[in-house]
């Protein structure tokens, strides 16, 4: 947008300097080319006045003499002609065109001054020629002739161009150097602005314009902007506050349910009572992994995390020893895949380890009994990627874009526990921490989801990935 302000300022400033330096151009030139033609006429005309009783008397060595000399001293050329267009003298190099000439001639003789060109444009070589008739009692005698090279002339309307065009260039440097100092106050608040709403698009909640800068509409907008931030912040964290203290107070009177409901069923005595006791304490063990993942979502989403370097290659192996007795008894095979040397990634406080409890944990309620969960770490991009892949269902390409969204679930898994929470809250904790979370299908079947977390650089600016 600045870019384009300051070629719209150049281009109205071009088209101005066109309409004004173009005429002035030609004024400079017409201007140059009547003075020259006036001093030749001039001159041209008391050659004339000196020829006339001259002519008359056929006595021409006086008027002779003066235009030898004439072109002696000015480097003129002349010419003195009769009425019937005989040459009686004539002195000088120049040589203008014999059609030229003999046009001016018969102006001349027939009582009119002329001279051609009319204008010394710089791109013409053709020079000056003049005539001027010589009377006598009304009688048209004869005429004289000047010709005179016009390249100092020329010169001089090209030096008068380049003036022009100088004074042109450093107008619009002048004007580029202002619209840019322009263009930056004006879009300075719009800059900001721009980045802010990256920021807080980028979860900074706090990120805010700079007010008192630019004009005084944007400096209104950006007034209107911060109160706006600050209404939707607000209501954001009464959202957020709303959430956690709603799921940390539920969580009291749900133990006593399930209190309640486990003492209940011990004292049923018939079979089917005892069947619909279990069912109730699932459903409120249901219940409480619902708070459970409400709680976390609402801790990981208010964005104020500490950060820590960790070993992404330690921590895959740790979750790979505390998950090793659950896959066992389920029949499914984990299987860690790691490198020899440490992978460190700096990332919010146990943000890996719950993103991996979360895609495990995940993966094993989808894999069948002979099924797979592979974990792997590897330096991918610039930094450490972390993936879980497993041969269960899968997802397709649609489901893989819908499942990150709270409490959304695939329509085939309705009946598989779990609240929708897991992935929501893996993919806030990861991009906390600057990373980001894919799913994808992983042929022939299965679902990888890779974990891409920024690489720390430790002491001595030594990279660790």
């Amino acid at each position: 947008m600045r870019r384009r302000l300051v070629t719209s300022y150049v281009l109205l400033l071009c088209l101005v300097l066109l309409a004004l330096e173009v005429p002035l151009a030609i004024t400079l030139t017409n201007r140059e080319t009547q003075r020259v033609l006036a001093d030749r006429t001039a001159d041209a005309t008391r050659f004339a006045s000196l020829a006339a009783p001259a002519m008359r008397t056929n006595e021409l060595g006086a008027v002779v003499d003066e235009l030898r000399r004439y072109q002696e001293l000015y480097g003129i050329g002349t010419m003195l002609v009769d009425q019937d267009q005989q040459v009686l003298s004539v002195f000088g190099d120049s040589n203008p065109d014999p059609d030229r000439a003999s046009l001016v001639i018969r102006g001349a003789l027939a009582g009119r001054m002329v001279g051609t060109p009319a204008t010394l444009w710089p791109w013409q070589t053709h020079p000056l020629v003049v005539a001027v008739p010589i009377n006598e009692g009304g009688a048209v005698l004869g005429a004289v002739v000047t010709i005179s090279a016009t390249g100092h002339n020329r010169r001089t309307v090209l030096i008068s161009w380049a003036q022009l065009l100088f004074v042109g260039f450093l107008a619009v440097a002048v004007c580029v150097f202002t619209a840019l100092l322009l263009a930056g106050w004006v879009l300075r608040p719009v800059t900001r602005l721009d980045a802010v709403v990256h920021e807080i698009a980028a979860g900074d909640d706090g990120a805010r314009v700079q007010s008192g800068l630019g004009p005084p509409e944007l400096r209104r907008l950006a007034d209107s902007f911060n109160e706006m931030a600050d209404v939707v912040a607000h209501n954001i964290e009464q959202q957020r506050s709303f959430v956690a203290h709603a799921s940390h107070q539920l969580r009291n009177p749900l133990t006593v349910l399930r209190l309640r409901i486990e003492d209940l069923g011990s004292r049923m005595t018939t079979e089917e009572a005892q069947a619909d006791a279990a069912i109730a304490l699932e459903e409120t063990d249901r219940l409480a992994d619902v708070l459970d993942g409400l709680l976390a979502l609402a801790r990981a989403e208010r964005g104020q995390h500490k950060t820590e370097v960790v070993d992404a290659v330690q921590i895959a192996l740790n979750r790979e020893q505390a998950w090793m007795p659950l896959t066992q008894r389920r029949g499914v095979f984990l299987r860690t895949v790691v490198p020899k040397e440490p992978h460190y990634a700096r990332l919010v406080a146990t943000a890996l380890d719950q993103s991996l409890d979360a895609l495990i944990d995940n993966a094993l309620k989808f894999t069948p009994a002979g099924g797979s969960v592979d974990v792997e770490v590897a330096a991918r991009d610039g930094g450490v990627e972390v993936t879980v892949r497993d041969t269960g269902p899968g997802m397709t390409e649609e489901q893989c874009r819908q499942a990150t969204e709270r409490f959304w679930r695939a329509p085939d898994t309705q009946n598989v526990d779990g609240a929708g929470l897991g992935l929501p809250i893996v993919t806030v904790l990861i991009e906390a921490s600057g990373g980001r979370l894919t799913l994808a299908p992983s042929p022939p079947r299965g679902l990888a989801a890779r974990i891409w977390l920024p690489t720390a650089v430790l002491a001595g600016g030594k990279s660790t990935a």
